[in-house]
């Protein structure tokens, strides 16, 4: 259920996209997708982290954040059942380990056609792996570089979305909506196949670092 009653109103119309992992980046990137007027989703493992958005949320509605744009679910299969499909599900979780254990829960609630995008600072190589494992079961996955740190993604980041251009084509709207906004247009592209999204912002970090 939602975690919060404000939340249960809204409950009954589709998302257009959920995000599961709600550290700062995380709520963010949710807080702009909601902004740009599009209905978002959001999951985090435990649940304190859920609640912890939502009412944050609901305390940054004076900053013109819309009413019911974001709903906080407590469980994952909810969470899944709340999108519209085929579904688009970002994840903003630890790169590594933490990638595959959230794969490994969500995935089976998934339906062929459905698209993951892990927009964390994943090596390029777990990103070429995952999207054939992922492949193989129907399921499209992208890996999206996300750059401008937390006010990046609460405002408008530079994002480098790789994998399937089908995908790309599909999660577009709602990326050009989100991403920086500059003077030739937003700052998204797709980059190219399999990890070349994680590549291009592997050679950003070492740029800028």
């Amino acid at each position: 259920a939602p975690s919060s009653a404000a939340a249960a109103a809204t409950a009954t119309r589709k998302a257009d996209i959920g995000l599961i992992g709600l550290a700062v980046m995380g709520q963010n990137l949710a807080f702009n997708v909601a902004s740009r007027g599009i209905p978002i989703s959001v999951y985090n493992r435990s649940v304190a982290k859920t609640e912890e958005t939502v009412q944050r949320y609901a305390a940054e509605l004076a900053t013109g954040l819309p009413e019911g744009g974001l709903t906080g679910y407590a469980e994952l299969p909810e969470f899944v059942a709340s999108l519209k499909t085929p579904r688009k599900v970002v994840l903003l979780v630890k790169a590594g380990a933490p990638v595959d254990a959230t794969l490994a829960a969500l995935v089976p609630l998934l339906e062929e056609g459905d698209m993951v995008v892990d927009g964390g600072n994943e090596f390029y190589t777990n990103t070429a792996r995952r999207t054939e494992e992922l492949k193989a079961k129907g399921i499209r996955f992208v890996g999206m570089g996300v750059s401008g740190g937390e006010e990046g993604a609460r405002f408008g980041p530079s994002l480098m979305p790789g994998g399937e251009k089908s995908a790309y084509e599909e999660l577009e709207p709602i990326l050009k909506a989100i991403a920086a906004q500059v003077d030739d247009g937003p700052c998204v592209t797709h980059i190219g196949p399999g990890g070349a999204g994680n590549y291009v912002k592997m050679v950003h970090n070492g740029i800028e670092y």
